[in-house]
């Protein structure tokens, strides 16, 4: 190529911008093609590595239909000792757990785990098992000899933690894998309902006590604290009525709150949220209220399960607007709840259960159960009872 014509190519290159010069002499203010001036192809936002657990529980979940997500979030209550007649209500049902009331018992405990065994061959997965074991004045299991609030209440956290690690090693031993048997609530009126029951008569001291409950019971059974937002303050007891306080917000996290926040940080698994009602705080009772929900995810930091206290013990207060069983359950899902506990309510067990399970599955469909919402609390319990009943309780560990 002719040398005249190499150098008017060269030129033309150049003011076409396919040459960028970048000498330190050049003008700022000279037209370059920017290395931004395309658009970056967008990038997707990287995906949240899961758990193990995690992933089964919503490979799980979006594995049922409507009717049996539904019944994965109740935990009823069956009558009697015969275990097969349970066997065959948690084959039509299908609820993700039972509760062994006192009347669940047989004379001979060795049984219970046999009796459990039979109860998860019919479950299409392994149930939660729950008891009240709180030792003392609440207690199912006759063998439960260990000491309770009585004799726990203001001492030593050492001594709560032994107690609770030795009645917790009970449970682990007879197959039953949640316990609601830790006080959270505190109160220092000798008269109050629940004085028999606390484990502190101060927030400083049944915050320690709480907390050295949790720690004895880890790993053996899954801790639950209870009642929610604090029966402590309040005067009656819930199983008749909805007990009341006009205590201010300021005063509930100075006076309740504290024992919660202290076993929720010490690894509780469940929350039992009660049928309290705090007036300056929410209109409902607490089970009942999106508010008290909010608090206890948002404020308390609680992300594990909420379950319930009896749905029935609302029936038995005698307000005539918490009169509908399927009514009660539908409003505590709705307002936030993981799980709504069921220890009985008028009538046959299995048609009642029924009647929970398609008006629950109804509100889902007709928008009165927030469907995220409901499918959040789906996920969150099953990955819950993934680890409780196939990992980190068994030997062999999560199994598919």
């Amino acid at each position: 190529m002719q040398l005249s014509r190499l150098v008017a190519v060269l030129a033309l290159v150049a003011t076409s911008g396919g040459i960028v010069s970048c000498g330190a002499g050049d003008d700022a203010s000279s037209e370059k093609t920017p290395l931004t001036a395309q658009p970056l192809p967008s990038q997707p936002s990287p995906t949240p590595t899961l758990s193990p657990e995690a992933e089964m529980a919503r490979e799980r979940w979006d594995s049922m239909d409507l009717e049996e997500q539904a019944a994965s979030l109740l935990m009823l209550y069956y009558p009697g000792t015969d275990p097969a007649a349970t066997a065959q209500f948690v084959r039509d049902i299908q609820p993700g757990g039972l509760i062994l009331m006192g009347d669940n018992i047989p004379a001979d405990e060795s049984q219970i785990p046999a009796n459990i065994a039979q109860w998860n061959e019919a479950s299409a997965y392994p149930l939660l098992i729950g008891i009240d074991e709180e030792g003392g004045t609440v207690a199912r299991l006759p063998s439960d000899v260990f000491p309770a609030a009585p004799q726990l209440r203001d001492g030593p956290a050492a001594d709560t933690t032994q107690a609770f690690e030795q009645r917790s090693e009970l449970l682990k031993e007879l197959g039953i894998n949640v316990n609601f048997g830790i006080i959270a609530d505190t109160t220092a009126d000798p008269s109050s309902f629940i004085w028999p029951r606390v484990l502190g008569s101060t927030p400083q001291l049944a915050s320690q006590n709480v907390a050295a409950a949790v720690q004895g019971e880890s790993g053996n059974v899954a801790s639950t604290l209870k009642h929610f937002p604090g029966h402590g303050l309040t005067a009656g007891d819930s199983h008749t009525s909805i007990p009341s306080s006009d205590v201010t917000a300021d005063q509930w996290r100075e006076l309740a709150l504290p024992p919660f926040q202290s076993g929720v940080d010490a690894g509780a698994e469940f929350v039992m949220i009660g049928h309290l009602r705090f007036p300056q705080i929410a209109d409902e009772p607490a089970s009942l209220s999106p508010q008290w929900h909010e608090i206890l995810r948002d404020e308390v930091g609680f992300e594990a399960v909420i379950i319930t206290d009896s749905m029935s013990m609302l029936l038995d207060s005698g307000v005539p607007e918490y009169s509908d069983p399927v009514r009660n359950a539908i409003d505590s899902i709705a307002a936030g709840s993981t799980m709504v506990l069921m220890v009985g309510s008028p009538g046959d067990t299995t048609e009642n259960a029924h009647a929970l399970v398609s008006g629950i599955a109804d509100a889902v469909r007709s928008g009165e159960i927030d469907r995220e919402t409901f499918d959040s609390a789906g996920v969150l319990l099953m990955e819950h009872r993934i680890r409780i009943t196939e990992d980190r309780y068994s030997p062999s560990g999560v199994e598919g």
